[in-house]
């Protein structure tokens, strides 16, 4: 691709204040969900994320995405499915511990073996159960295309984020 070509690169990127960019991009509030996965021989991964959004109703698909410099990204790839696991405003200390380096953030937190043994967290507001459908390379980042083929929700407040703090939702009038 070439500089001239549309959708290209433009090098005035370099010049952007990347905590800055980050502050603005924090004016976007967003859900809260764990994305965990296990791979065929069991090793599991979950990691706090924001970056979760529906693309398809017909097929019901959704993404996410993740650093190439996650020490879970392997896990991720290898794994069969991947479980979205929409935290509740209850749960607003499973985002730090999850968000947070941890040998086993599992540890003590009460899951079941979702598709692909994909670890669903139990009391969230909504789940999402996916098969790992596409990848696609976006700067730093992975973002992950996954198929839904189960999932389910309760209708309680769910967990946001915005502007580096949690919250939840309060509807206007």
């Amino acid at each position: 691709m070439t500089r001239d070509e549309p959708g290209a690169p433009d090098a005035d990127y370099l010049r952007l204040d990347p905590l800055d960019f980050r502050a603005a991009l924090g004016a976007f509030t967003t859900g809260v969900a764990i994305i965990a996965a296990a791979t065929p021989d069991g090793r599991r991964a979950g990691l706090t994320a924001n970056s979760f959004a529906s693309v398809s109703l017909a097929p019901p698909l959704v993404l996410w995405s993740l650093s190439l410099h996650s020490q879970s990204l392997a896990i991720f790839q290898e794994a069969s499915h991947f479980a979205v696991n929409v935290l509740g405003r209850h749960q607003a200390e499973l985002a730090t511990r999850f968000a947070r380096p941890s040998e086993d953030r599992f540890s003590g937190v009460a899951t079941d073996a979702g598709l692909g043994g994909a670890p669903l967290i139990a009391d969230c507001v909504a789940q999402f159960q996916c098969r790992n459908a596409m990848r696609h390379y976006g700067g730093d980042h992975v973002i992950f295309l996954g198929a839904v083929e189960a999932y389910a929700h309760d209708g309680r407040p769910p967990l946001v984020f915005s502007r580096g703090r949690f919250g939840d939702f309060a509807p206007l009038g």
